[in-house]
């Protein structure tokens, strides 16, 4: 056993000592295997090189050692790395010049290249602006008199999370600003009724892709429009408008928020979570320091100084949104919205908000300017760890798409659809589940099986309606639980909470409500076939009203977390 020493020498075990030296054993031998692979095969044309196990179930593989490592290990950079490296060598087939190439500089899927994606440098330059706006109403003492405001305010856990839910749904227009922005605004006021980071983040995370992904006025309506293919004689925004009350898990997850809330209802590792919140502890395990939360604590803030930035923010952000969507060109307010450069406008609205509180804080004497650029460097630092696991992340996804994983689900589908049509819609949500959640893209998802689905029915009839919203739903679910999605990463980042933990306590949850959006599919793909009309609606509050009953039977067992002993942290 490895003894935790504060003071003396550490000694490992005996059994510590055999397994190093096995892996390294191990480690020498694959090592050197991989030289002999690579001098049998010597060089290879990396632009012309197509991989044997293109297209085939290793494509996944990648990914599923990565999530599994995590998931076991709690270990979540170096499993994603493990991924990455994985992915790079089934890729490369052995071959040690291809493998380090594809690793790093693969056109498609190297990390270099990867990064090097001018909509992901966007979003990179976006965390940390935004980790610096954060920073600097910490500073200020406008988060701790916000704190104080909704204390007085707000009288309950409940009050708190719904607040946050309510803030969640209201920034619908970008997932990526609604994860960050969210944190950024409730964490004072969720921290002092003791709702745990756990908690914040699932929130945070259930109001990100689910709720952009019903709204009209958004990028995701423009990536769904697009994706049916212009043959297919559909208009794709009409088509996305008639999947919204046929998108279970979307519509699902915010019922259940508002049942697991109201009803105060915690099951899985979340109850653990939430339980030790209550008594003070809102980490539970791997508490996250914020850098900028302690500094100047005597500061005497005021609630403007958190409002206006962030005013400044959503309203520079809806501006540039239209405004890189050709607003001002002509184009109508729904179209501006749906094509506009959402990487591009949060950039130029963080920056904007920036230079706002550069000259508000200085000119009303709230900071120093010392303190001001003192206070960029401390935001930097919080958003370090969330920016690495975000570039991991993407190149794993980029060498899951390098391997084929996109043509091998397409095959799986296609195979699938001749004699199961009425299950069509079933059947593809758990496809868009497994896919979504093994790449870490919702987007890459639906734009793969859209088209599929759009093949398969020839018609815009209420059945096609059902099978693309199934697609839709299974891509947000897998990106929902997945631990390599950008927006888990980032609703990780925006509530400060240890990433696994994130990751582990939502997934009951999500895969609850995944469990009943595929009751609700098998049911509305049956009436959708026999009546081949409207009719499946009926489906949507049936489920809902099943989801209610369940967190009833849930609360009777005794699974209730008690918000009556409030201990708002000092």
């Amino acid at each position: 056993m490895i003894e935790d020493l504060k003071g003396g020498d550490y000694h490992p075990s005996k059994k510590s000592k055999i397994l190093k030296i096995v892996l390294f054993l191990i480690f020498f031998v694959v090592l050197a295997l991989l030289i002999v692979q690579s001098l049998n095969t010597g060089s290879i044309n990396a632009d012309k090189y197509v991989s044997k196990l293109y297209g085939t179930a290793f494509a996944l593989l990648p990914p599923i050692i990565a999530i599994g490592m995590a998931l076991i290990t709690k270990e979540v950079y170096s499993s994603l790395f493990l991924g990455i490296v994985t992915g790079a060598l089934l890729y490369s087939e052995g071959n040690l010049e291809l493998f380090y190439n594809t690793l790093f500089y693969n056109k498609k899927g190297g990390m270099i290249t990867t990064i090097s994606n001018e909509s992901r440098v966007s979003i990179l330059v976006f965390l940390v602006t935004l980790a610096w706006v954060t920073a600097l109403i910490n500073k200020s003492g406008g988060a701790k008199a916000f704190g104080e405001y909704a204390k007085k305010h707000i009288k309950t856990r409940i009050g708190a999370q719904l607040l946050t839910m309510l803030l969640g749904i209201v920034i619908f227009i970008d997932d990526y600003f609604n994860c960050l922005t969210v944190g950024s605004v409730m964490k004072p006021v969720t921290d002092k009724y003791n709702v745990s980071r756990a908690k914040l983040s699932y929130l945070i995370d259930a109001t990100a892709a689910p709720v952009c992904i019903i709204a009209p006025i958004s990028s995701w309506a423009a990536a769904v429009t697009y994706s049916v293919p212009k043959d297919a004689h559909v208009n794709g925004f009409v088509m996305f408008l008639r999947t919204i009350p046929y998108n279970f898990y979307a519509l699902l997850t915010i019922a259940f928020m508002i049942f697991i809330i109201t009803r105060k209802v915690e099951y899985g590792e979340m109850r653990i979570h939430e339980k030790n919140a209550i008594d003070g502890d809102i980490f539970t395990s791997h508490k996250l320091e914020d850098n900028t939360n302690n500094i100047n604590s005597d500061k005497i803030g005021r609630v403007s100084d958190l409002i206006i930035p962030i005013i400044v923010l959503i309203g520079a952000a809806i501006f540039f949104m239209l405004y890189t969507g050709d607003f001002f060109k002509g184009k109508s307010f729904v179209d501006a919205f749906s094509s506009c450069n959402s990487g591009k406008s949060l950039v130029m609205a963080s920056g904007v908000s920036l230079l706002f509180m550069f000259c508000l804080y200085l000119l009303e004497g709230t900071l120093s300017f010392i303190e001001f650029m003192n206070s960029l460097l401390e935001g930097f630092k919080n958003m370090c760890g969330a920016i690495l696991i975000l570039i991991f992340a993407w190149t794993l996804s980029s060498m899951t798409s390098l391997l084929g994983a996109d043509v091998f689900i397409h095959n799986i589908v296609e195979g699938s659809a001749g004699g199961f049509t009425m299950f069509f819609p079933f059947i593809l949500f758990l496809i868009s589940v497994v896919l979504s959640f093994a790449t870490g893209t919702s987007w890459g998802t639906f734009t793969v099986l859209i088209p599929i689905v759009c093949e398969v029915f020839t018609n815009a009839n209420e059945l096609q309606v059902i099978a693309i919203a199934a697609v839709l739903a299974g891509s947000i679910c897998g990106d929902h639980c997945s631990p390599i999605s950008d927006t888990t990463i980032m609703s990780s980042a925006g509530a400060r909470c240890y990433h696994i933990n994130h990751v582990r306590t939502q997934l009951t949850y999500a895969m609850t409500v995944a469990g009943f959006s595929a009751i609700g599919f098998l049911i509305a793909g049956i009436i959708g076939y026999v009546t081949e009309s409207p009719m499946s609606m009926i489906v949507m509050p049936l489920m809902i009203f099943i989801v209610y009953l369940f967190i009833e039977v849930l609360r009777k067992r005794g699974d209730i977390v008690n918000d009556k002993v409030l201990k708002p942290l000092k």
